[in-house]
């Protein structure tokens, strides 16, 4: 389960939680605008945008979780199991692969307009990359700084949905997400007052009593309805430092602690890594499970012109600054 999110200060912040019960091998890797992806049913230009991101990187295939380009674009796949269908090959129009939806789409495009124009002529196919890694069953959230939609192929087409919370978790379908938060319109970050009744002297006797109903429990809708919750009212200034940091509180609210979400026996799903990335400027943040400390790759100090994968590992250990 994963939930993804955007922030934006005086720059554009895209990012998300990778919440699973094992590892695939992640790396932060960097696609130079010269890197050769072959697609499977479709030609994909020489030359395209650079793009970084969180993936796992298969016979130097990059297998892209979530990542942004250097045009400010970004897009993550989460979760969608039960939901998502992907289409056959068929004739006159652009035949994608699910696994290669984040490269076609963060590879040629600069914003959300050119997004929606790419799919108009788009089929999202079932191709697998290989027998040992078959079809993940996702949706997409994709925004830049000025839009933000959530792309969902199902049993009945590709629907493409604006959001305007900018967010994203798993289960339900997208339409049904936005919808509940009908069930928490009365919720504040201001203290209540009492429309219980006047008959009653009923007394505020806690901060924080303005979100009181807010859920708290670990599963994609309610997750969906806190995130959103604490990005629409979260403050920070305008600094690198301090917008980057308030990002890691908004998704630090839907953490998954290990123990807390048993999916078998003896096996429980963890938020593996939050990334924050600065759209804008081209750097990938992230933290992990086992280190809290902020890294942090800067994909414009790479040779975008390059035609190689540039990848780094995963820092992996708490890094812990003893101060005596």
């Amino acid at each position: 389960m994963c939930t993804a999110a955007t922030y934006k200060t005086e720059d554009f912040y895209f990012g998300r939680t990778l919440d699973y019960e094992f590892s695939y091998g992640d790396q932060i890797v960097i696609t130079p605008r010269n890197y050769q992806f072959k697609f499977r049913h479709a030609d994909y230009p020489e030359n395209h945008y650079a793009m970084i991101g969180m993936a796992h990187v298969a016979g130097d295939y990059p297998l892209y979780y979530d990542g942004i380009n250097e045009k400010g674009l970004g897009m993550a796949g989460l979760n969608f199991v039960g939901n998502a269908a992907y289409a056959n090959v068929k004739s006159g129009c652009d035949n994608i692969a699910q696994f290669e939806f984040i490269p076609w789409i963060l590879g040629q495009c600069a914003s959300v307009k050119e997004v929606r124009a790419y799919l108009t002529h788009m089929n999202l196919v079932n191709t697998p990359f290989s027998e040992q890694l078959p079809l993940a069953q996702l949706h997409w959230l994709i925004s830049d700084a000025d839009s933000c939609i959530t792309v969902e192929s199902t049993s009945d087409g590709l629907h493409i949905y604006d959001n305007p919370v900018g967010v994203l978790t798993n289960n339900p379908p997208f339409p049904q997400q936005m919808f509940q938060l009908n069930n928490y319109m009365h919720l504040s970050p201001k203290q209540p007052v009492n429309t219980f009744s006047e008959a009653l002297d009923l007394n505020a006797y806690s901060r924080g009593m303005g979100a009181l109903g807010l859920p708290g429990d670990l599963s994609s809708a309610s997750r969906f309805v806190r995130v959103a919750f604490t990005k629409l009212h979260s403050l920070s200034g305008n600094s690198e430092s301090e917008s980057v940091s308030q990002f890691f509180h908004i998704l630090g609210s839907v953490d998954q602690q290990r123990g807390c979400c048993e999916v078998a026996e003896g096996k429980y799903e963890i938020t593996l890594y939050t990334s924050c990335c600065n759209a804008t400027k081209g750097i990938y943040y992230y933290n992990t499970y086992e280190n809290h400390q902020i890294s942090a790759v800067d994909m414009n100090r790479e040779d975008l012109t390059d035609d190689t994968l540039i990848c780094y590992p995963v820092i992996q250990g708490e890094q812990i600054n003893f101060q005596n």
